[in-house]
C-alpha cells in the first residue's frame, strides 16, 4: 500500500499524477513513482517524499497522456528506488501499481522463475506484474490476463495496470482494498480515494470487489467478477477540494482540531432523530460487540460502559485485529457495532465479515459513504467529519464519540424506557464547549514546553478517563514519538510505579466520580519524583501546588469529548517543539488496508 492515482485524457499526465500524489501524501508513505505512456512505458521512482520525485521529473520530464502514480508504504522490501512502484514486467511492456499484499507471492515467484522470469526487487508487486505478463502472453487478452492473475493470488489488492499494447487505457481491479474511478469529460481517473482527483471531477464509479475496469478517456468499461459487463453507476461526492486543503493553518492536524465543533455539530444534527436499528432488533439483542482499531477502538471503549449503563446490554469492545482469532461468543441476533473512519480498515472489515457470518446484526459507523464497510453493512450511520487528511485522527474521533452517545441513548430508550431528553440536550451542547476549549491552546503549549525533556510519560485515569487516557497516549506516541503509556490509575501500584523516577511526567485525567481516587494515585507518583499535570472538571482539594487544566463540565458520560481537545493540543505541540512531521508521522499510514 498506500496511494494510487491514474490518468487518461488529452492533457499531459505527468503534472496531474504528481499533483494527485501530493494530495495522497496524508496516507503515509516512504517512496513514490510514476509511469507515463509514450512510445514505451517511461518510469520514474524515488525513495522519500513526492518532492524528490517531482524534482526528478523536472530533470527528466515524461511526456504522454496516460499514466499511473503511486506512493508506497513498505510491506515487502525496504524503502528504496528499486522497491518503489510502479513495477514493470521483465520486457518493460506492462506497468503495475499495487496496494495490499500478495500472501502467496513466494510460491508464484518460484513458478515464474521456472518460466525464465528474473526479479529485481524484494516486492510482491513485481510478482504481480510478471504474472499478468505471463498470462497476457498466453491469452493475448488483457482482461483474461488480469482475471487469471487475480484468481491465482491469495491476499488482497488494488491494482492499476497499463499495457504498452493497449496504451490508451488503464485497467483497474480490487479485492478488499479501495479503488475508485473518477468520471471526467474527455478524461478519466483511477485513485485510492476521492482526494487526488476531486479538483477535476466530483463524479465517481465505486469499483466493486473482483470487478475489472478498462478506463479510457472516453469510456469506462466494467466486467463483474463473473466477467459479465456491468453498468457504470455514478456516485457524486458532496465536498470540494477546499475541504482537503490547509486553509491557512500550518498543519492539517491543527486545522482538523479546529474543525471539531462543526464535525460534532453536523454529526449530531444529522443523526439526532436516527433510529439506528429496528426496534425489534434492539429488544431482542442480548449482547453488543464493538470492533475497531486505533482511535476508533478507543471511541468504542468509551461507548461500552455508557451502553451498559443506559441500556443494560452486555457490551464488549474488541481489537478488530484480534476479533476473529479469540473465538468471540457471537449469537444470532447480537449487535456488532463496527467503527472505521475510512470504511476500508482491513482488520475491521475482516471482523465485520466474521460477525456477519456468525449471525450478528451489523451497525457500522463510517466517515466515507460508499466505502467497503458501508457497502457490506446492513445498517450504516455516518460521521460528518468531512475529509480528514492528517494521519492522526482528531475530528473523526470526536464525531465517532458523539454518534456513539446517540446510539447509547437510543438503545437505552428501547431497551429500558430511558427518557433521553436531558441527555440529548447535553450532547447538543458539546460543540459549543469544544469551541470554548479551542481557546486554550496557548496554555497547553506552555505545558508541552515544560515536558519537552521527556522520553517517557504516563497518562492515568479511571473508567471513562482511562479510555480517554488511551486515546491521549496514542496521539502522543503517533506524533511526538515520546514513549507514552496509558494506565488505569489504580493499577500503577501493582508494578508499574517502579518505572517512576525523578521528573517522569504523569498526566492525570480526573473527570469522573472516581476523580479523588485518581488524584490519590497521582500523588503516589509525585512522592516518588514524578512531575504531574491534571486535567479535570472537578473542584479538587490539593495539599500541594500541581499544574491543573480546568475543563468545562457536562454529564460525566460525555466528558471524553471535552478531555480529548486539550490532550490533542498537547500531542500536537509536543510534536511541534520536537520538529516532528505532524501530518505524516514516520512509519504510519492513514488508511490501513493490510492486516
Amino acid at each position: 500500500m498506500c496511494g494510487i492515482v491514474g490518468y487518461t485524457g488529452e492533457k499531459q499526465a505527468l503534472n496531474i499524477l504528481i499533483d494527485g500524489l501530493k494530495k495522497l501524501e496524508y496516507r503515509g508513505y516512504d517512496s513514490a513513482g510514476i509511469t507515463v505512456v509514450n512510445e514505451n512505458l517511461q518510469n520514474l521512482k524515488a525513495k522519500g517524499k513526492v518532492k524528490q520525485l517531482s524534482d526528478l521529473s523536472s530533470q527528466n520530464p515524461l511526456t504522454g497522456n496516460v499514466g499511473l502514480g503511486h506512493t508506497r508504504w513498505a510491506t515487502h522490501g525496504v524503502p528504496n528506488d528499486i522497491n518503489s512502484h510502479p513495477h514493470l514486467s521483465n520486457d518493460g511492456k506492462i506497468a503495475l501499481v499495487h496496494n495490499g499484499i500478495i500472501e502467496n507471492y513466494s510460491e508464484l515467484k518460484e513458478k515464474l522463475q521456472s518460466k525464465g522470469y528474473i526479479f529485481h526487487s524484494e516486492t510482491d508487486t513485481e510478482v504481480g506484474v510478471n504474472l499478468i505478463d505471463y498470462y497476457y502472453k498466453e491469452t493475448k487478452d488483457t482482461f483474461k490476463a488480469i482475471r487469471k492473475t487475480i484468481n491465482d493470488i491469495h491476499g488482497h489488492f488494488a491494482f492499476g495496470v497499463i499495457f504498452q499494447e493497449d496504451k490508451d487505457a488503464i485497467y483497474a481491479t480490487r479485492l478488499q482494498n479501495p479503488l475508485v474511478i473518477g468520471l471526467g469529460k474527455g478524461e478519466n481517473f483511477i485513485a485510492s480515494d476521492f482526494t487526488p482527483t476531486i479538483s477535476y471531477t466530483k463524479d465517481f464509479y465505486l469499483l466493486e470487489e473482483g470487478e475489472i475496469a478498462k478506463v479510457t478517456k472516453e469510456k469506462v468499461f466494467v466486467l463483474d467478477e463473473k466477467d459479465i459487463e456491468k453498468q457504470v453507476v455514478k456516485y457524486t461526492v458532496d465536498w470540494d477540494i477546499e475541504a482537503a486543503e490547509k486553509g491557512g493553518y500550518e498543519h492539517f492536524m491543527l486545522k482538523e482540531i479546529h474543525e471539531q465543533p462543526k464535525a460534532v455539530l453536523d454529526t449530531i444534527k444529522d443523526n439526532l432523530n436516527e433510529q439506528f436499528l429496528a426496534e425489534e432488533v434492539i429488544k431482542n439483542a442480548n449482547k453488543i460487540h464493538i470492533v475497531a482499531c486505533g482511535s476508533a477502538l478507543h471511541a468504542g471503549l468509551v461507548a461500552k460502559p455508557i451502553i451498559e449503563k443506559l441500556a443494560k446490554i452486555s457490551t464488549e469492545t474488541y481489537y478488530a485485529s484480534e476479533f476473529r482469532y479469540t473465538n468471540p461468543l457471537i449469537n444470532k441476533g447480537d449487535i456488532c457495532i463496527v467503527i472505521s473512519q475510512s470504511g476500508e480498515t482491513a482488520d475491521t472489515l475482516a471482523a465485520l465479515r466474521h460477525a456477519k457470518k456468525e449471525g450478528a446484526i451489523i451497525l457500522s459507523i463510517v466517515n466515507v459513504l460508499g466505502s467497503t464497510i458501508d457497502r457490506e453493512s446492513e445498517n450504516t450511520v455516518y460521521t460528518k467529519a468531512g475529509p480528514e487528511i492528517a494521519v492522526a485522527t482528531t475530528k473523526a474521533y470526536s464525531a465517532q464519540l458523539s454518534l456513539l452517545y446517540l446510539i447509547a441513548c437510543r438503545l437505552g430508550e428501547v431497551k429500558q424506557g430511558l427518557d433521553k431528553k436531558e441527555l440529548l440536550e447535553e450532547i447538543k451542547s458539546l460543540p459549543s464547549k469544544i469551541e470554548e476549549l479551542l481557546k486554550s491552546k496557548d496554555d497547553i503549549l506552555e505545558y508541552a514546553k515544560s515536558f519537552n525533556y521527556a522520553k517517557n510519560l504516563f497518562i492515568i485515569g479511571r473508567g471513562l478517563d482511562f479510555a480517554a487516557a488511551m486515546e491521549a497516549s496514542l496521539k502522543l506516541k503517533e506524533l511526538s514519538y515520546i514513549h507514552s503509556e496509558a494506565y488505569a490509575a489504580g493499577e500503577l501500584k501493582h508494578g508499574t510505579i517502579s518505572l517512576i523516577e525523578q521528573g517522569t511526567p504523569v498526566l492525570a485525567i480526573a473527570t469522573q466520580a472516581t476523580a479523588e481516587k485518581t488524584i490519590s494515585n497521582l500523588l503516589e507518583t509525585v512522592s516518588r519524583g514524578a512531575s504531574p499535570l491534571i486535567f479535570t472538571n472537578k473542584e479538587l482539594n490539593l495539599d500541594i501546588d500541581i499544574k491543573t487544566f480546568k475543563l468545562p463540565t457536562t454529564n460525566d458520560m460525555f466528558m471524553p469529548s471535552l478531555t480529548a481537545i486539550p490532550l490533542q493540543f498537547f500531542s500536537y505541540y509536543s510534536a511541534y517543539i520536537r520538529d516532528c512531521d505532524i501530518d505524516m508521522p514516520r512509519n504510519l499510514a492513514k488508511s490501513v488496508t493490510v492486516e
